[in-house]
């Protein structure tokens, strides 16, 4: 099956699409973080839930307040992407109670290679021979950032297999993300996302049976801030980066997310990188590079 897209956007705006990616990497970056700040008063599921339900009205009112209009109608691709997204934050979530931070880091992170592998078989957009060196640069890097610092936890293969299933998750969210920025803007596709991961995250609490509530009126704070930094301005920022830029380099771009989690942890946790790591976190930032100057893909004909 191929789906039709517009033609690429033109040279001059051939970093906009990237930078605003870049930059959404770095803010998601930050998701860890809150989810470890808020895990004393609030389950991982529940987290997820208030960061969903504390962003859509945030949403809702730029759009009524600053463009003054309604959300337009959602597309099928919209509420796919959200079901996507919502289910691979509940599956990553579920394989941390299961096996290692590095092993459930890094198998989610083959979701950002199956993004260029989906659009060459879906979309039509075909990687240049860069985009190989790119993505296998960074996926190394993103290997030495999770496992250069010790397992941290024992290994359960149950485990393993939720973070491989999240993956899949993470590439069917970015690809039904990007076709939904088609007909939809941004902001629209950031509202109809948002509702939607919070119909799913509300069910999946449910189902977990979490508590709902924080012990302590402290534990908002982690969620709040979850939903301006990482859901309204992060995945805000993707989703408008993924309408300007071929999926497979968003997929590459996006791995900057665990460098900017690794880079805080250390301040905010004192946790030092080692030099495995550090290393990793170069050979990531030179798979950004390599993706964004080489060779752009091409659409098939």
């Amino acid at each position: 099956m191929t789906i039709a897209l517009p033609e690429a956007p033109g040279t001059a705006r051939d970093w906009t699409g990237p930078s605003l990616l870049l930059a959404g990497g770095i803010a998601i970056g930050f998701a860890p973080i809150g989810l470890r700040l808020g895990l004393d008063t609030l389950g991982p599921q529940a987290i997820a839930f208030w960061r969903y339900a504390f962003a859509a009205p945030m949403i809702f009112l730029v759009l009524a307040l600053v463009e003054r209009r309604l959300p337009t109608r959602p597309n099928r691709f919209v509420i796919l992407a959200g079901a996507f997204f919502a289910l691979d934050i509940a599956l990553w979530h579920w394989s941390l109670t299961l096996t290692t931070v590095a092993n459930a880091t890094f198998i989610v992170n083959l979701g950002n290679v199956g993004v260029g592998f989906a659009a060459w078989l879906f979309l039509r957009e075909r990687p240049g021979g860069i985009w190989f060196l790119a993505i296998a640069a960074a996926l190394a890097g993103a290997g030495l950032l999770a496992f250069g610092g010790g397992a941290g936890g024992q290994s359960d293969i149950r485990g393993d297999l939720l973070a491989l299933g999240a993956a899949v998750f993470v590439s069917g969210y970015m690809l039904s993300a990007k076709l939904a920025r088609r007909t939809i803007r941004a902001l629209d596709v950031l509202f109809w996302l948002t509702v939607t991961e919070a119909c799913i995250g509300g069910l999946v609490v449910l189902v977990s049976g979490e508590p709902l509530l924080p012990a302590a009126p402290a534990g908002w704070l982690a969620p709040l801030s979850l939903a301006i930094i990482v859901q309204f301005v992060g995945q805000g920022l993707i989703i408008a980066g993924l309408g300007r830029t071929p999926a497979g380099i968003a997929g590459v771009l996006v791995l900057i997310q665990p460098v900017t989690a690794a880079a805080v942890s250390w301040q905010l946790f004192g946790e030092p990188l080692v030099a495995l790591q550090m290393a990793g976190a170069g050979l990531v930032i030179a798979g950004v590079v390599l993706a964004q100057t080489g060779r752009m893909p091409k659409k098939l004909s």
